[in-house]
């Protein structure tokens, strides 16, 4: 049996959890929380960094003394090719001795070991009791309700999807780690995100140490904030406490609908993206909760606005004033965040982060070079959407250019339109050309935008 404590925020180990300790044959856990413990000096301790030396540790043990096919007895069926049954806790006495004790921070279900521990040896083998995570003790700190917070880890995985994630909620909770914390979260937020507030918590549940401090991003990214973060809550303060009832725990739902129809929006004469191309191209471009989203040409901003409804940041280059007037309008009206940018495509884009995915809906005589520098920069996807037959093969050679999988349509279609006398007949729209390219993964790679569970990442 492998007994899993979350030592909560601060909070000293527990009767129990001491038992279990100076029982252990084996006791694994960051150097604090082993110093902490008072392990006894007869006790084998292993101090987590790379969780793989830890596993490695803990397989032998229970291997050596039988425990593996025990607690695991799928381990064993698998190993001699037997379909695996039904599996019962080997020993579900609290009071029973552990071989192995694992100490963690906080909630250790929570963005931490008991994923590993899991995978490895099954759930069966694990008999968990959590602490309280630092998500958890920061929201209660400012006095927040988090049922509806966005919770993402940058904690051995790359910033953007944090920074993502900032950007397109109003509130966010950020488990932070070397290279990814409160500097260099303000400083990306600093740059492309407006009316945001970092709550950094650092040494939470210390009584001598902790501080929770209210800072702007470009306060944040001034600051030298040493090793004892906790956590980074992203607010925005006007929208960080809402009156309705929650049934889902997380971010708001994605939208009922989507693919709205043109009314549903502040245009220019028609200007807009049609409904059934804006349906066809949202489906290519997946946005999603961390993705980023560029939106070229962005005119009433209705693409923009339906990928920030699905979760995602988005950034939308309108080279004409009023356009980019009429895009923050749209974005307000719909409760959406877009960062709109006043300036020509290609040449605004080497100032913006890069995207996952690109939507182009405009461009003019420049449009193959957008296209061109959009691929260069895309992680995922580029869809393009083409009123012009002749620029087809152009755009579609830069898409094939730049090693994307290139297909596409030409939409056609008829909406009902009434007639007088209660009568109705078809009326065509203009058709349009819908060209997508698609990044092809590496073979074996990790899909990108993933996020997956990273070893050494101990909450």
């Amino acid at each position: 049996m492998i007994t899993v404590f979350g030592t909560g925020t601060g909070a000293p180990l527990d009767e129990a959890a001491r038992s279990a300790v100076r029982g252990a044959a084996l006791v694994v856990g960051g150097r604090r929380h082993l110093e902490a413990a008072g392990v006894p000096a007869g006790v084998r301790q292993v101090v987590l960094g790379p969780l793989a030396p830890a596993l490695e540790a803990i397989e032998r043990l229970l291997s050596a003394d039988g425990e593996m096919s025990k607690a695991c007895p799928a381990i064993e069926d698998e190993a001699e090719g037997r379909s695996a049954g039904p599996r019962t806790r080997s020993n579900d006495s609290p009071h029973a001795p552990a071989r192995v004790v694992v100490l963690a921070s906080g909630d250790p279900g929570f963005f931490g070991i008991v994923r590993a521990l899991a995978d490895r040896f099954g759930p069966d083998a694990l008999d968990v009791r959590p602490g309280v995570s630092s998500v958890a003790t920061a929201f209660a700190r400012v006095g927040l309700p988090w049922d509806d917070a966005t919770v993402v880890s940058a904690h051995g995985r790359a910033l953007r999807t944090a920074v993502n994630a900032c950007r397109a909620h109003p509130k966010v909770a950020v488990l932070t780690g070397p290279g990814s914390g409160p500097a260099e979260l303000g400083a990306e937020l600093a740059r492309r995100a407006e009316n945001r507030t970092l709550v950094v918590a650092t040494a939470l549940g210390d009584p001598a140490g902790e501080r929770v401090e209210r800072v702007t991003p470009a306060e944040a990214a001034a600051r030298d904030w040493g090793a004892s973060v906790s956590v980074v809550l992203c607010l925005d303060e006007e929208r960080a406490v809402t009156a309705a009832a929650r049934t889902v725990a997380g971010p708001r739902t994605g939208p009922g609908r989507w693919a709205l129809a043109e009314e549903e929006f502040s245009h220019r004469d028609s200007m807009i993206t049609k409904f059934e191309v804006r349906a066809l191209a949202l489906a290519r471009l997946g946005p999603r909760v961390g993705d980023l989203v560029w939106d070229i040409g962005a005119g009433s901003g209705s693409v923009a606005v339906e990928c920030a409804r699905l979760g995602a940041a988005v950034t939308a280059v309108e080279k004409t004033a009023d356009g980019v007037e009429r895009v923050r309008a749209n974005a307000a009206a719909h409760g959406v965040d877009v960062l709109a940018v006043h300036g020509a495509a290609p040449t605004v884009l080497s100032d913006l982060a890069d995207p996952d995915a690109v939507f182009v809906g405009g461009g003019g005589r420049e449009l193959t070079a957008i296209v061109t520098a959009c691929a260069r920069r895309a992680r995922r996807a580029v869809v393009v959407s083409l009123a012009a037959v002749d620029r087809v093969p152009a755009v579609r050679a830069a898409l094939l250019r730049a090693g994307f999988d290139c297909d596409g349509v030409l939409l056609q279609s008829s909406r009902l339109a009434p007639l007088p006398g209660e009568v109705t007949r078809l009326a065509a729209t203009n058709p349009v050309f819908l060209l997508w390219g698609t990044r092809p993964a590496a073979p074996g790679a990790e899909p990108v935008g993933s996020n997956s569970f990273t070893e050494g990442v101990v909450q």
